[in-house]
């Protein structure tokens, strides 16, 4: 390259894929390129979209914290972006440390993309007393190589400052800003009848414990075109493979659950893509549940949405969005006043559209002031992105099995046989090295479970559902 020509400055972007990498169905849940929640993917590819300009080049990790990578992360890269959701939490310790250790060992820039802590509505931090020598730890390694931290809202910067860091700015949640200062969410219909379209989600919790099983159930009931769009890995494996391996499948009041009627019906699916998602969710009047990021999906698709806070990590993001949502220990006192219809009539989204734009400068103030480009303001306004995804085919969302035509078997069992070969041949080159290995060091200890046995586990299952599915 001529030395007069500019280098592209490359971001390493922490998401499960890039938004181009187009994946069969049956290897987006086994390679689980959603990280067990396809929420992910709406601000991953949001995250990435905003980020590509002339000249910024952005590279998915897909997914992985490697610590040993630093080296080379250093020397190829000249920032690491971490888009981040409800990371402060107990479950995700483990994780957080992880990519602590990797943080500590990069000396190019780390920005961190609307960070949220997560604990009840009532906005209670004592559950979070134990990790948080984690968060500190964490923070105070991004902090060195950035000069604020983004969070998602009002409860995570107060959370912050109560442990001494002030360089904390509430920035969302970039998801909502995929199309930059552009947000249009309106009601296409007066009001919503016993035909409207209505999509609903919620997460295993909230249906199980939350009560929001019996507020689904009774939309159920009365509206005939109420679909539910899952979002855990769990929920896709159910649909595809009616796999119940998971511990979520004992939640069979969740509509993804193979005896629960809406499976039956064909009234449920999962995306492994946020644009097959957001298109889909175009012809809907009005979308409702627990999930953020399943309504998100609707308002960026103009779609209305209500959502129903379980937690702190939905209910700060709609106060700063001004999304218009409710309490869910409330609403489930008041069955009546989460019915849809009530539900759309209520809404207001004079606050989310109206402020979005003044929002959307305090996102683009934090980018720059981190030293980050932007498509809107750098770029072509994701023009190039938006034709580019366009050009690409990606698949449907996941629907319930309940086929047991020879298409549907067919489809299933070649995939199956191809990760079969693929194994058979892994085996044979294991087999080629333990040989070796052992004329040359006298013998070497024997692996921890087969080659054979590891092809039984990933092929056993969906391979057993398939068999009972066919004799349905």
């Amino acid at each position: 390259m001529s030395p007069t020509v500019r280098q592209p400055k490359r971001i390493l972007l922490r998401s499960g894929k890039s938004p181009y990498d187009v994946f069969s169905l049956e290897d987006a849940l086994h390679q689980d390129v959603i990280a067990t929640n396809s929420g992910n993917l709406i601000f991953q590819d949001a995250a990435h979209k905003i980020l590509e300009t002339p000249d910024t080049e952005v590279v998915s990790n897909g997914g992985r914290t490697e610590v040993a990578a630093a080296a080379r992360i250093n020397e190829e890269y000249d920032a690491f972006v971490v888009p981040l959701a409800n990371a402060f939490r107990p479950s995700f310790e483990t994780a957080l440390k992880r990519l602590t250790r990797l943080i500590s060992r990069l000396r190019i820039p780390v920005v961190v993309l609307g960070v949220g802590a997560q604990t009840g509505v009532s906005y209670d931090p004592a559950r979070l007393k134990r990790i948080e020598p984690t968060v500190r730890e964490f923070c105070s390694a991004v902090l060195e190589r950035s000069a604020s931290i983004g969070v998602r809202g009002e409860f995570t910067e107060q959370y912050l400052q109560d442990m001494g860091f002030r360089d904390v700015e509430v920035i969302g949640c970039p998801s909502l800003f995929l199309y930059g200062r552009d947000l249009e969410v309106r009601k296409g219909t007066e009001e919503l009848t016993a035909g409207s379209r209505i999509a609903v989600n919620g997460s295993h919790s909230a249906v199980q414990k939350q009560g929001l099983g019996k507020v689904i159930d009774r939309a159920h009931a009365q509206y005939p075109n109420l679909r539910f769009i899952g979002q855990n890995l769990s929920d896709a494996r159910q649909l595809h493979w009616r796999d119940l391996s998971d511990p979520n499948s004992r939640v069979t009041a969740m509509p993804t659950h193979p005896d629960h009627p809406m499976y039956r019906e064909d009234k449920v699916r999962v995306y492994v893509d946020p644009i097959t998602w957001i298109d889909d969710l175009r012809s809907f009047d009005f979308s409702f549940g627990s999930r953020i990021h399943g309504n998100i999906a609707a308002l960026l698709a103009g779609t209305p949405a209500t959502v129903l806070c379980g937690d702190s990590r939905t209910l700060e993001l709609c106060r700063y969005f001004e999304i218009p949502h409710r309490r869910l220990d409330q609403a489930v006192k008041d069955p009546e006043s989460v019915d849809p219809a009530r539900l759309y009539e209520q809404a207001d989204f004079g606050g989310l559209v109206g402020n979005h734009v003044e929002r959307f400068e305090r996102f683009i103030g934090f980018l720059d002031k981190n030293g980050l480009q932007n498509t809107f303001t750098h770029g072509d306004g994701g023009a190039a992105f938006e034709k580019r995804m366009r050009s690409l085919s990606f698949p449907p969302g996941v629907r319930p099995w309940n086929d047991t035509d020879l298409a549907s078997l067919s489809s299933r069992f070649g995939w199956l046989h191809t990760r079969v070969t693929e194994l058979t041949e892994d085996n044979v080159q294991l087999r080629k090295d333990l040989a070796r290995a052992r004329k040359t060091q006298g013998g070497v200890p024997a692996p921890a479970a087969s080659v054979y046995r590891r092809a039984r586990r990933v092929v056993g299952r969906p391979l057993r559902r398939a068999l009972q599915a066919g004799k349905q």
